[in-house]
C-alpha cells in the first residue's frame, strides 16, 4: 500500500452572499481549511473542514504542528486505524470542536485519495444506497427575514423544485415565531415540508411552549432547541413533542450521538461531517442512526454531503445552502434533487486558480516525509 509523503494545507476565507443570522449568532465568513495529501506514488487527495468566523487559524495550527507531520509516512488505505491513531496522539484536546475540525480535513482527503486510486466516486465507496436525494433550502429563511419574504423564497424554492424549506425560529416571543411560520405554511399548503431551527436558544420550558404551534402546523422537525450538551432537556421534551427533535450540528463524536439516542432525546440526528471529525465517524453515527430506526439529516455542507447521504439508505434530505460556487464547480441538480457526484473520490471540481487567489496571507505551508 502507498504511504503519504507530503501534506499541503491553507485556508480560504469565504464570504456569504447573504445575511445569514439565526437567534443567536451571525453567519460572517466560512473559514475553509484544505488539506491535500500525496502518496509515495504521486497520487492525491484533497479534503476539507470550515468554522463560521473564527478558529481556522486554531486548525491550521494543531493540522501543522502535529497532525500532520504524524501522518507522514503512514499506509493512506488504512483509514480508519490514521482515525484513531490521530485522535489519540493529541488525546488532551478532544473531544471538540478544533481537533474534530482538524481530523476532518484529514479524514475527507484520505477518503478522496482512496476513491481516486479506487476509481469510484464517494456514494459508491462509502454504501451506495441510491444516486440522488430531495433538497430542502435554508437560504431564505433567516432569523432577520420578514414573513413576507420567507413566502417569496419559499414560492420560488418550490418552483424551482424544492421539497421544503427551513425557517429560523427563535424570536422574543412565541407569537412573533408563529408569524412566520404560518405565512409560509398559508401560501404554501400542506404538501410542502417546512423544517424549523432553533440554534440552541431556548430554554426547555420555552421549546416546550412552542410545540403545539409546530404540531398544528404540521412542522418537519424541530432542529436545536436548547443547548447541545443539555440530554436530559432534549429527553424531556422529545417525550413531549409529537414534532421530531433534531439533534446533532453542535456534537463532535459518535459517542455524544450514541448518548443521545440511548437516552432517547432526539429524533433525527443531523451528523456534520467536518464537526463530527470527518467520513470516518460520520458513517459510524449515519449507521448507528439507521440501527435506531432513526434518519440522519446532515448540516451544510451540501457538496459533500451529498455523496454521504447517497452512501446511506436512512438520510432522505440534503440541505440546500450554497457556498463553494467561487472556488469550485456548482453541484449537479436535477431541479430540487442533488445528484450525487460521478467522479472518483469526493466529485468536487475545485478551481484551483481561485483557491490560490483566495489562500489568506501566511496560511499555507507543507509537510513532507523526508522533514518528519
Amino acid at each position: 500500500m502507498p504511504r503519504i509523503v507530503r501534506a499541503e494545507a491553507f485556508l480560504v476565507d469565504l464570504v456569504p452572499k447573504v445575511k445569514r443570522t439565526d437567534a443567536i449568532q451571525s453567519f460572517k465568513s466560512q473559514e475553509t481549511i484544505f488539506v491535500t495529501l500525496t502518496d509515495a506514488e504521486g497520487a492525491t487527495g484533497t479534503g476539507y473542514s470550515y468554522t463560521i468566523g473564527d478558529g481556522g487559524p486554531a486548525v491550521l495550527s494543531l493540522l501543522q504542528r502535529t497532525l500532520l507531520p504524524e501522518l507522514m509516512g503512514r499506509e493512506a488505505e488504512m483509514i480508519e486505524r490514521i482515525w484513531r491513531d490521530l485522535l489519540f496522539c493529541s488525546h488532551a484536546t478532544a473531544v471538540g470542536p478544533i481537533m474534530s475540525l482538524a481530523l476532518a480535513a484529514i479524514d475527507t482527503a484520505l477518503w478522496d485519495l482512496r476513491g481516486k486510486r479506487a476509481g469510484l466516486p464517494l456514494h459508491l465507496l462509502a454504501g451506495g444506497a441510491k444516486n440522488r436525494v430531495p433538497m430542502y433550502s435554508t437560504e431564505g429563511g433567516w432569523l432577520h427575514l420578514e414573513p413576507s419574504a420567507l413566502v417569496e423564497d419559499a414560492l420560488a424554492m418550490r418552483e424551482a423544485g424544492f421539497k421544503g424549506s427551513k425557517i429560523k425560529i427563535g424570536k422574543p416571543t412565541v407569537a412573533g415565531d408563529a408569524a412566520r411560520l404560518s405565512a409560509v405554511r398559508a401560501a404554501l399548503g400542506d404538501d410542502y415540508e417546512i423544517m424549523t431551527d432553533a440554534n440552541q436558544s431556548m430554554t426547555q420550558p420555552e421549546a416546550s411552549r412552542r410545540l403545539s404551534l409546530l404540531e398544528s402546523l404540521n412542522i418537519a422537525w424541530f432542529e436545536e432547541p436548547i443547548a447541545a450538551d443539555d440530554i436530559a432537556g432534549h429527553a424531556r421534551l422529545n417525550r413531549q413533542s409529537r414534532v421530531p427533535i433534531a439533534v446533532g450540528e453542535s456534537m463532535y463524536s459518535p459517542g455524544q450521538f450514541g448518548d443521545y439516542i440511548a437516552a432517547e432525546a432526539c429524533g433525527i440526528v443531523q451528523a456534520d461531517v467536518a464537526r463530527i471529525g470527518g467520513i470516518t465517524p460520520w458513517l459510524k453515527v449515519a449507521h448507528l442512526a439507521e440501527a435506531h430506526n432513526l434518519m440522519i439529516c446532515p448540516h451544510f455542507l451540501m457538496e459533500l454531503h451529498v455523496s454521504l447521504v447517497c452512501a446511506v439508505p436512512n438520510a432522505p434530505w440534503l440541505e440546500y445552502i450554497p457556498q463553494l460556487d467561487d472556488i469550485a464547480a456548482p453541484m449537479r441538480r436535477d431541479g430540487g434533487f442533488a445528484l450525487a457526484p460521478e467522479e472518483p473520490g469526493l466529485g468536487i471540481d475545485w478551481d484551483h486558480q481561485a483557491l490560490t487567489e483566495r489562500t489568506a496571507e501566511g496560511s499555507h505551508f507543507i509537510v513532507t516525509e523526508a522533514a518528519k
